[in-house]
């Protein structure tokens, strides 16, 4: 699938409005949704979390929220969402999220995963993939994983998960760890290969044999980030494509714009030709020109500046701040699971930088995606648990909090009311609607029938609904101050609760679900 939602025949059938009086009402809103290609004011009514009504018609509700000049449109669901925590769940919130899923890196045991954030509560939906990464550190290091990202972050003082091929058995060992997390329903394979770039070929096609076999995407993060050949982010979509090609598995590319990077024009030509080819290959960006990661990862080490195509050491920082290549080789001998920023664009500074960064973000057919990372307190441990606000000096990517209001705020064409063309290098409202919601829902929702309920505003879909004013969205928090909320969303629920009502954060709400396949039992 190309991931273009427009291209894609609508396979539900509409149902009829049920009647009411229902639970929930929204009455005269700006009702969006990419699906139908519907952008009207109507009302929307909800009963036992479910969307029962879409109508021009007064509808009668126990309660209503009143949306006349705002938007109401689907929940945004976020395929790339490291911040798996309470608080993390809860910014993430403020910015239009309803659906949360930690997909490109994944996590092993999933069960054990599911069942710490069942315990939990969470105010919005959320699910993993299952970790080749941890199963490659399991086999090759002899840890065994937790289902905890702080784990996966203490191995980068380890080499030779990163660094070293596997043999037949290991290879073995790793496809069965995988397999069977997908059978505990894991909802693809996470493929964090830039962090493991020694991996042999063979395991990788192994990876995507098994992916077919389950008929479950893959979500890769490329092996190589490098606008330099040999080596370069050109050369790995070109090893992820040519797999997709060969074993027919669904691969999805994560955050293209920072793959691409400054090689975007050529890496986006190799993904496009491929595409309308009918190889199943789906993208993904986040609208910043920076990335964030771990200080000890491969990608940082060796002639870093030259692949990135950076000028200089402070392209990187930490809480902040930029460092030198002194800083920067003492924390991954020290520190190696640090969280560093690197700005390998300037679209603030550089008009050359803004147009690549558009080149990915304005990909066609591509999903909005966070990559939304933890947040992590002065002290540099994991701020988890029922903590709200943030504490003081919090730190993350800004991603992690106004990934789509920044892009609501940046790239909608705001004045254009759909009768008119869209200025250029702007989206329609409903174009934009439609890469936060339907079209990441329909990357999944051949492997995972929940999502066939989401992204769409119709009788029978799940109510996870954002109501917001255009006018006045935007994303507040920045590289030096992250921890700040994004402004405008009126009222957000979550299968028919509002967990955000009239901007305010309902402490207790906690309506989130899994996101699961079916699990395989073998007993």
């Amino acid at each position: 699938m190309s991931g273009n939602s427009q291209e894609i025949h609508i396979e539900h059938p509409e149902l009829p409005n049920e009647p009411g009086p229902y639970d929930v009402v929204l009455v005269g809103g700006r009702v969006v949704d990419p699906e139908k290609r519907l952008d009207e004011t109507l009302n929307v009514g909800i009963t036992g979390g479910r969307i029962a009504a879409v109508s021009d018609q007064p509808l009668d509700g126990a309660k209503t929220i009143d949306a006349a000049g705002l938007v109401v449109a689907p929940g945004f669901i976020d395929l790339h969402a490291h911040g798996q925590q309470l608080p993390a769940a809860w910014m993430q919130a403020f910015d239009g999220v309803t659906t949360a899923l930690e997909l490109e890196s994944g996590l092993l045991p999933i069960e054990v995963f599911y069942d710490k954030v069942a315990e939990q509560g969470r105010p919005i939906n959320y699910g993993a993939s299952v970790a080749w990464t941890y199963a490659r550190i399991a086999e090759k290091e002899g840890l065994e994983p937790n289902g905890e990202l702080t784990w996966f972050q203490d191995a980068f003082s380890l080499d030779k998960w990163q660094n070293s091929l596997a043999d037949d058995e290991e290879v073995k060992n790793i496809i069965d760890s995988v397999e069977k997390g997908l059978e505990q329903g894991g909802l693809g394979i996470g493929i964090n290969a830039g962090y493991a770039p020694g991996y042999g070929r063979k395991e990788y096609y192994a990876l995507a044999k098994l992916a077919a076999k389950h008929k479950v995407p893959t979500f890769t993060h490329v092996r190589y980030l490098s606008v330099k050949e040999e080596k370069s982010g050109f050369e790995a979509l070109g090893e992820l494509i040519s797999l997709a090609a060969t074993t027919g598995a669904q691969m999805h590319i994560c955050h293209l714009n920072s793959v691409a990077g400054r090689d975007i024009e050529d890496c986006a030509q190799l993904i496009a030709d491929a595409q309308e080819r009918g190889v199943p290959v789906t993208v993904e960006s986040y609208p910043y020109g920076a990335c964030s990661s771990t200080v000890g990862a491969e990608v940082f080490r060796g002639e870093w500046l030259e692949r990135w195509g950076v000028d200089d050491a402070s392209a990187m920082e930490r809480d902040g701040v930029p460092l030198d290549q002194d800083e920067i080789d003492r924390l991954q001998k020290k520190e190696p699971g640090a969280v560093i920023v690197m700005h390998f664009l300037r679209p603030d500074k550089k008009s050359e930088d803004a147009d690549m960064l558009n080149r990915s973000v304005l990909y066609p057919g591509s999903a909005i995606a966070s990559d939304a990372m933890p947040w992590v307190g002065a002290d540099g441990e994991l701020i988890e648990g029922d903590v709200w606000p943030l504490p003081e000096g919090a730190f993350a990517h800004p991603r992690s909090a106004g990934c789509f209001s920044r892009f609501l705020d940046g790239w909608v064409d705001k004045a254009n009311k759909g009768s008119e063309p869209v200025a250029p290098g702007k989206l329609s409202l409903l174009d934009a609607i439609d890469r936060m919601t339907l079209v990441p829902a329909r990357i999944l929702e051949d492997s995972v029938p929940q999502m066939r309920r989401k992204g769409r505003i119709r009788v029978g879909a799940d109510a996870d609904l954002v109501v917001f004013d255009l006018a006045t969205v935007k994303d507040n928090a920045t590289y030096t101050e992250p921890a700040q909320c994004s402004s405008g969303f009126r009222h957000v629920l979550v299968n028919g609760t509002s967990i955000i009502e009239n901007g305010e954060r309902i402490a207790e709400a906690r309506p989130g679900r899994p996101i699961r396949r079916r699990v395989v039992s073998h007993d």
